[in-house]
């Protein structure tokens, strides 16, 4: 009898890691994604086509638009505007952030005017933007900017407040200059909350898109949106509202991506499972 015991304990602890190996991330998302896409055919079929559709004929209104021509220049058209947009917020937004949470006096003196600004309805500004700007490229890629900068900025401004003051002494005890305690000790424990703010962003930015195609020239996925709605064709309106939802999910997994590369250690850190 304790031979056998003694034999099966080996197996036993050799096949407790294929208990405890859990399922691909990957494959519960595409699980979960296909479930609905198929809950969504069977019974989008039954609603009236003038209130709502179903994939396989969305579907089919997103082949006619690339056929044409049609979602590619749109598409195109709205790009620009976010690209150029979002890159400044991003450009502007992080060194702002690292600013206030560094200065005392800059926190003080614009920090009250960050915070109030993210709260602030700006779409209510868009008309106004307009009467300054016109109704062209500037306008849009203005609106963009302004929807998204200040996740960046505020999230960027709070981690700098979490870095623990152990690291800046630190710093300071071995002589280093303000520059080198931000670039070494200030920004690298920062980076998470910047990623935080630059996924926030993404999604607002995209938003801010569509929101100045509206109120502007009406142009790009937002004029698709609203001639498809014009004229009660619900497939073709829900072409550029899926397309802008798999872009934004892109631009999130492009900046994760990125978080990864610049610093590895937060995975490894956080105890994160990214598979």
């Amino acid at each position: 009898m304790s031979k056998i015991e003694t034999i099966s304990a080996p197996q036993a602890v050799e096949d407790a890691p294929k208990l405890k190996r859990e399922i691909p991330k990957w494959v519960i998302t595409t699980m979960s994604v296909s479930l609905v896409i198929l809950a969504w055919e069977i019974f989008g079929r039954d609603v009236n086509p003038v209130f709502g559709s179903y994939p396989s004929a969305i579907a089919v209104a997103f082949w006619k638009l690339v056929v044409s021509g049609q979602l590619l220049a749109a598409l195109t058209q709205s790009l620009k505007a976010f690209v150029v947009g979002y890159g400044l917020s991003v450009l502007i937004g992080v060194p702002l952030g690292l600013l206030i949470g560094r200065s005392r006096f800059l926190e003080a003196a614009i920090g009250i005017f960050i915070t109030g600004a993210y709260a602030m309805p700006l779409v209510a500004l868009v008309p106004l933007l307009v009467l300054w700007m016109g109704l062209g490229f500037a306008v849009k890629a203005c609106v963009v900017f302004l929807m998204a900068v200040f996740p960046i900025v505020i999230n960027t401004w709070l981690g700098v407040r979490a870095v623990p003051k152990t690291l800046i002494e630190v710093g300071k005890s071995f002589v280093a200059s303000d520059f080198t305690i931000l670039r070494r000790i200030v920004l690298p424990a920062t980076i998470p909350y910047i990623m935080a703010g630059i996924k926030l962003a993404v999604g607002r930015g995209v938003v801010a898109m569509v929101i100045a195609e509206f109120f502007t020239a009406i142009s790009g996925l937002g004029a698709i949106i609203i001639n498809a709605a014009n004229a009660f064709d619900t497939a073709r309106m829900f072409v550029p509202v899926i397309v802008l939802m798999v872009l934004a999910t892109m631009l999130n997994a492009f900046v994760g991506w990125i978080e990864r590369k610049v610093a590895p250690w937060q995975v490894e850190l956080s105890g994160r499972d990214e598979g």
